[in-house]
Order: structure tokens, then C-alpha cells, then sequence
């Protein structure tokens, strides 16, 4: 499945199985936590797009690099 979330005017797709809706919500409280995190807000302007496994968010840059954020 796919949902698209927006952090500070930025809108990226998020990908999950089906069984992981859970995992997605506790990713959207994770941001409010990191919203006056300006470092995190730097490289979230350069993120493609987010897979989540379990309990692990992974950004994926433009680039092709990686960023694990654990979201529990």
C-alpha cells in the first residue's frame, strides 16, 4: 500500500505492507516529535520516499542513500 504524508509543506509517498497501518501512524507522531528538529528538517527536503519495515522507517534520498529511522 502507499500513503502520501506531508511534513512541513513537503509531500513524500510512504510504502507499507497491509498489515503494517500501525507502523505509518507511529512514523506520523515520530515527525511531530522531530518537527523542531532542524537537522532532521534539512534532509527531509531531500527525501524521495519512505519504506516502512516493522518498526523502522527507511528515507531513501534522491541519491540512492538511506536513512533508518526507528519509529516505536
Amino acid at each position: 500500500m502507499m500513503r502520501i504524508i506531508t511534513f512541513k509543506k513537503r509531500s513524500v509517498p510512504v510504502y507499507f505492507p497491509e498489515e503494517q497501518q500501525r507502523s505509518v501512524e507511529r512514523f506520523n507522531d515520530k515527525l511531530k516529535e522531530l518537527e523542531m528538529n532542524f537537522d532532521f528538517r534539512k534532509k527531509w527536503k531531500r527525501i524521495k520516499s519512505v519504506e516502512m519495515v516493522r518498526d523502522v522507517a527507511i528515507l531513501q534520498y534522491s541519491d540512492g542513500t538511506k536513512l533508518y529511522l526507528e519509529v516505536s
